[in-house]
């Protein structure tokens, strides 16, 4: 197979029962669009899928503009490449929790947060939870659970860079998925 490996990651899709999104007609949407390996996961809005033409931020606006034409809302849609999902994992800063997918999270943001940004998130971290950003990926290890997690429920707000989480067995399956493809 050749082409470039990719994976998209939903926000706001199928969550409490709002913004129904059935994964048979995302994978469709996809393969509409021309793309081939078409595989989802879970029903959070997670596709991995291969293509030949397109980077990240071309890919992103082609989906969410075919996504938002069928569904009629908008969902921001982060597309990133296997090279970058690779690097994710293999920087985990906390590998000691990365058993335990309730107490480890990854946060693929739009952008990698300016220096006062995270500054700014620092003063709110005064709970168990603690966090690091590397790039455009921001680690989250809570202790007790995301969600038990006052300080998990600042960060969109303070943060203030448009981003999606993700669990890490979600992380985890979704690389080897993309690996697979």
């Amino acid at each position: 197979m050749s082409g470039t490996v990719f994976v998209a990651l939903f926000s706001g899709i199928n969550v409490g029962g709002n913004r129904i999104v059935q994964m048979a007609e995302l994978r469709a949407l996809f393969e509409a669009l021309g793309f081939t390996d078409v595989a989802s996961y879970v029903q959070s809005g997670n596709v991995v899928f291969r293509t030949k033409k397109g980077d990240t931020a071309t890919l992103a606006k082609q989906i969410e503009t075919a996504f938002e034409k069928k569904w009629g809302f908008h969902s921001r849609i982060l597309v990133r490449d296997l090279g970058w999902l690779e690097r994710l994992v293999n920087e985990n800063p906390y590998p000691e929790v990365a058993g335990d997918s309730t107490k480890l999270h990854a946060y693929t943001l739009e952008r990698q947060p300016t220096a006062d940004e995270i500054a700014r998130l620092a003063e709110k971290c005064t709970g168990p939870e603690s966090f690091e950003v590397k790039g455009d990926v921001l680690y989250l290890n809570a202790p007790d659970g995301l969600g038990k997690s006052m300080f998990g429920n600042l960060i969109p707000r303070t943060l203030k860079v448009p981003g999606t989480a993700r669990n890490w067995r979600s992380v985890l399956a979704l690389l080897e998925m993309a690996r697979s493809l």
